[in-house]
């Protein structure tokens, strides 16, 4: 191994010996990946927002938190372009250490905005179901609007320090823009990274299992809308865990092998370092999948959810008449009419 190799692979971070990799993989595949998710993305969340900002009749305290997802995905997503010039350049970054910063701000802050929400929209399903007459059932959407801002606060005060520090590295003849290196270190960022995927995971896990089972304790979940609603949250916990659990995986093997190797020989990271940055653009596809979420939380078909209460009250006792004689009305009980209620749409 040459020097000029050495240098390549090694590097010192805030008095810290780290390992830092120009992967020429990395150029040639994830850039254009990342290219078709900020396009996905930014379509399906541009979208959303459109449909939240202008078509919306009337807000829930439940809207108001999908609204705010959909923001955190869609600052996320803007804020792609800039990394996969970052990436097609061999990690060279070109726009220097402000906009470094900001661009790594906003993915942190936004990411874990988006898991926040994300957890929300869990709780408040599970409150919903499982616990119908609570409290929280019945808040305002003044209230929902605060929450929202009081969490914008927290997730804003856990990475405001990536604007505080210098992240623009040289190495070489390249800049390197990173928050997350190998370090022989563990830091607040890293704890933050592994934190703000495992409380929630459990959650949303908790939430997700509490209502299936719930609804199935009441024999409930052989209707059209609850089957809906029940697919809704498999969603939410399946594009959790597909997005951010692989790349959380990858970093815990990148703390032992730093417990276990140190930094004294680079080569031993060479494939994990390609493995979590491959795995990091798993993230960024959560917020391309979010809108996939607000799919299932919505009606399917408005003219027939209405359909029922639309029918004179003869009709919906006797049946509508068809060629063959009466065709019987499927009635719904008070107990099966309320849950619907309480499990309905978000977007309508």
């Amino acid at each position: 191994m040459n020097r000029h190799h050495l240098q390549d692979h090694f590097l010192e971070i805030d008095k810290k010996n780290c390992c830092v990799f120009r992967d020429d993989f990395i150029a040639k595949v994830l850039p254009p990946v990342l290219g078709l998710e900020f396009i996905f993305g930014l379509l399906g969340n541009g979208l959303a927002l459109w449909i939240f900002c202008f078509h919306l009749k009337s807000w829930k305290s439940s809207r108001i938190f999908l609204f705010n997802l959909a923001v955190a995905d869609f600052l996320l997503i803007i804020c792609l372009p800039f990394v996969v010039d970052y990436y097609a350049r061999r990690s060279d970054w070109k726009f220097g250490d402000i906009p470094c910063r900001l661009v790594l701000f906003m993915f942190a802050m936004n990411r874990q905005g988006s898991i926040i929400f994300l957890t929300v929209v869990a709780v408040d399903r599970y409150f919903r179901v499982v616990h119908p007459h609570h409290a929280l059932n019945k808040i305002s959407n003044w209230t929902a609007a605060i929450i929202s801002c009081l969490l914008w606060s927290i997730t804003i005060g856990l990475t405001v320090h990536l604007l505080k520090k210098k992240l623009l590295i040289q190495n070489g003849t390249a800049n390197v823009c990173i928050s997350f290196s190998i370090c022989h270190t563990f830091r607040w960022h890293e704890a933050m990274f592994l934190l703000e995927f495992f409380l929630p995971l459990g959650i949303i896990l908790f939430c997700s299992a509490r209502i299936i089972w719930s609804l199935r304790q009441r024999q409930m979940d052989r209707h059209a809308k609850i089957k809906r609603a029940i697919t809704f949250i498999m969603v939410v916990a399946i594009v959790f865990v597909i997005c951010f659990l692989p790349s959380v995986v990858v970093r815990i093997r990148i703390f032992w092998l730093l417990h276990t190797s140190g930094t004294q020989n680079c080569e031993v990271y060479r494939s994990v370092d390609l493995a979590f940055f491959i795995t990091l653009s798993f993230t960024y596809m959560n917020s391309m999948l979010d809108p996939v979420v607000y799919y299932f939380s919505s009606e399917p078909d408005n003219n027939r959810s209405t359909s029922a209460s639309s029918r004179g009250p003869q009709q919906n006792q006797s049946g509508s008449r068809g060629v063959n004689g009466p065709t019987p009305v499927r009635t719904l009980s008070p107990r099966t009419r309320s849950l619907e209620k309480q499990l309905g749409c978000c977007i309508e």
